[in-house]
């Protein structure tokens, strides 16, 4: 086992000695304020008191445009001088083939020489909740083929142009500077199984849209690329794997590409050993109709420029999310969209714009099957307010401190809020700032301007339930400098260190069982790979 890996073993299986105490009042999942709650050269961190030098991982991301993504270490023993010497570009390469029908074992398969593109998608290794994703889109030289990737775990999809060839998927784990071999065998086109049907309204009754098809598994994973269903017939084909033959039943996904396409998606279930499917009907899901309203808040004023769209089953069993449109300066939209199901209700979701008062609406609603359904006002509560008081390590007020909210989890009965939000103003004179936030779980990010490390804690906002969070303290700050260096083959700069790399240092930590990751301090070297960065003391 590599000592990337045994690293990360350590880090998954090392006790943080993390405590937790039940949900406080102030929604805060701390159990330390300050430094001064913790033991000698402890640091308060969001997941309990801890050694400010343990359990860091540091990601650097050298040049993507040269093929050089993201790469994590640990760091053992945080130094003042901490130089980060970087491997060579890590890749995805391998042979991608096709088998044929010589009968010969040699000759049972030739080179794929056609455009191809191959995705991968998955996080880092070290640094829980980091995604990674890459795609490349190539053709094959005399079969072989090469994706420059960071380091990670991911599933891998090759996707050939040629819609008649079913895409290909396999996992991998890449580590920093490894050329990680992955073919690809497609099987033979006598040998993929074949899937026709047609896609209809009810009956006879064609669609009037652009339509696309698609088979997954049980899953939810792809068994063949996405399709287009012929305007004219409806008619479809799905090309997929040969070992769809033994299936008894695959999902068969219709959807409509186009936003605009007032058209709902619907899933059917098929049994693909006949090669052939009864038409699959959409349903008698109704006409389009123009839902019409206003915006307010809770005082009766419009709300501009807040975000409104609806989603439900309609008729004929399929599911249905309208385009969004923003409401104007007196609060109006007009909403094109579908009837609701006969027997369910729509959703309309109204999402005010961040800076607003107005917070996440979600209004039941019975859309009926009318040209034009004019509505009542739909009332956006407040956004929750939370305010507290920062401190500086020397017991002083913390003025001029950034916070940002960002979301990280849904409470029950409420969406994810759509964005993060930072408050209006830095901390005051006073350390106080004050924000308004939809329903949720938060990160909350201090991060002072002066010489002090960014700081992190938990917040849940429940509905109807402002918050006063008690005062925290903020941690000393130690001053971390460096050169990022790279000792590859092929790889030559001339400056002493890879210039202008983003750095990111990360604690790994426990929370609530679950492994998790907080950004400590991020920066970019210099223009000869020189860095310095903030991160937490005692």
């Amino acid at each position: 086992m590599s000592p990337l890996r045994v690293a990360l073993l350590a880090l998954a299986l090392a006790g943080f000695g993390c405590a937790y105490l039940p949900m406080e009042s102030d929604g805060s999942r701390l159990v330390c304020r300050d430094d001064a709650e913790c033991a000698e050269g402890q640091v308060c961190f969001l997941d309990g008191c801890g050694d400010p030098g343990e359990h860091i991982v540091v990601e650097v991301t050298p040049n993507p445009k040269a093929g050089l993504h993201a790469q994590d270490f640990p760091v053992e023993n945080l130094r003042p001088q901490q130089n980060l010497e970087l491997f060579g570009a890590a890749t995805l390469q391998g042979q991608v083939r096709r088998e044929t029908l010589l009968p010969a074992p040699e000759e049972a398969t030739t080179a794929y020489t056609s455009r191809i593109t191959v995705r991968a998608s998955g996080e880092s290794l070290l640094i829980p909740g980091v995604v990674r994703r890459y795609e490349g889109t190539l053709v094959p030289d005399n079969g072989s083929y090469q994706l420059s990737v960071g380091s990670g775990s991911f599933t891998v999809t090759l996707v050939a142009e040629d819609p008649a060839v079913p895409p290909l998927t396999d996992s991998r784990v890449v580590e920093p500077g490894r050329a990680v071999p992955l073919d690809f065998l497609l099987p033979a086109p006598t040998a993929i199984t074949r899937l026709a049907g047609k896609v209809v309204r009810r009956e006879d009754l064609l669609v009037e849209a652009d339509l696309e098809v698609q088979a997954l598994d049980r899953s939810l994973r792809p068994l063949s690329q996405r399709v287009p269903v012929t305007r004219g017939t409806g008619e479809f084909l799905l090309s997929l794997p040969p070992s769809a033959a033994r299936l008894d039943h695959v999902l068969v996904q219709v959807t409509a590409p186009r936003s605009e396409a007032l058209v709902p998606q619907k899933t059917f279930t098929v049994d693909p050993r006949p090669g052939v499917t009864a038409p699959l009907e959409l349903g008698d899901y109704g006409e389009p109709v123009k839902v019409q309203g206003r915006v307010v808040d809770q005082d009766g004023q419009p709300v501009a420029g807040a975000s409104v769209y609806s989603h439900g089953k309609v008729g004929g069993g399929g599911d249905f999310r309208s385009r969004s449109v923003l409401t104007g300066t007196d609060g109006s939209f007009e909403l094109l969209t579908l009837p609701s199901h006969p027997d369910a209700l729509s959703t309309l979701y109204a999402v005010p714009p961040p800076d607003a008062v107005a917070g996440i609406l979600l209004q039941p609603t019975a859309i009926p099957r009318v040209a034009v359904t004019p509505l009542q006002d739909l009332v956006c509560p407040n956004k929750l307010v939370v305010e507290g008081t920062l401190m500086g390590p020397d017991g002083l007020p913390a003025a001029g401190v950034r916070v940002a909210a960002d979301p990280v989890g849904e409470v029950p009965g409420w969406p994810l809020p759509p964005v993060g939000t930072e408050a209006p103003a830095a901390t005051d004179q006073d350390g106080r700032y004050r924000l308004r936030l939809d329903p949720g779980e938060y990160r909350f990010d201090f991060i002072p301007a002066e010489n002090l490390p960014r700081v992190s804690r938990f917040v849940t906002m429940m509905p109807s339930t402002n918050l006063v969070l008690a005062p925290f303290t903020l941690s000393k700050g130690r001053r971390i400098n460096g050169l990022v260096t790279i000792d590859a083959p092929g790889v030559e700069s001339p400056t002493p260190g890879v210039p202008y790399a983003s750095i990111r240092f990360f604690r790994v930590v426990t929370v609530e069982g679950k492994p998790t990751s907080v950004l400590l301090a991020q920066t970019v070297a210099d223009n000869v790979g020189s860095y310095s960065a903030t991160l937490p003391t005692r």
